[in-house]
């Protein structure tokens, strides 16, 4: 029974009728408030909906819990840190994305949406740094590819 309705909620979440999954979420997360992957997907149909307040609770019932897969895991460290940037707790969010890359350290999307929380923390030089060392590592940066990635701990460099 749960897991019908779990599948059913995330088909519905993915079909666009995000307001029947979270009716059918929250119920779910009423039943079963110890289930990992059933309050990642209740703290998810929240932020898809901007209803990032009342995602940040399930986030964490999420990641305190055991059962997630790896790239759930992933994915509740990601959507935590990022809500919480938007609520403006930017201190909780780095923590957030710092205990997500302890768990997943060189997760491009991870570093990035943990650069903007750097950036709205007032830390703009660790926030492009951070942005530059993930562009290094994709086949954008070229031939630019080392001059980047040394310009990246270096931003501050003049001759």
């Amino acid at each position: 029974m749960r897991d019908d309705e779990l599948a059913r909620a995330v088909r519905l979440r993915e079909a666009g009728s995000r307001e029947e999954a979270r009716e059918l979420l929250l119920g779910l997360a009423e039943r079963h408030p110890e289930d990992a992957e059933v309050a990642y997907q209740t703290a998810w149909v929240h932020d898809v909906l901007g209803l990032e307040k009342e995602a940040a609770p399930f986030y964490e019932r999420a990641l305190a819990g055991e059962g997630l897969k790896p790239e759930d895991r992933l994915g509740a460290y990601t959507g935590y840190g990022s809500t919480l940037r938007v609520l403006g707790r930017y201190d909780e969010a780095l923590a957030a994305f710092r205990r997500g890359l302890a768990e997943f350290p060189e997760d491009p999307g991870l570093r990035t949406f943990m650069s903007m929380a750097l950036y709205n923390a007032g830390w703009a030089r660790e926030a492009v740094s951070t942005l530059l060392k993930v562009l290094a590592g994709t086949e954008a940066a070229g031939q630019y590819q080392r001059a980047i990635t040394y310009y990246a701990d270096h931003l501050d460099e003049t001759v």
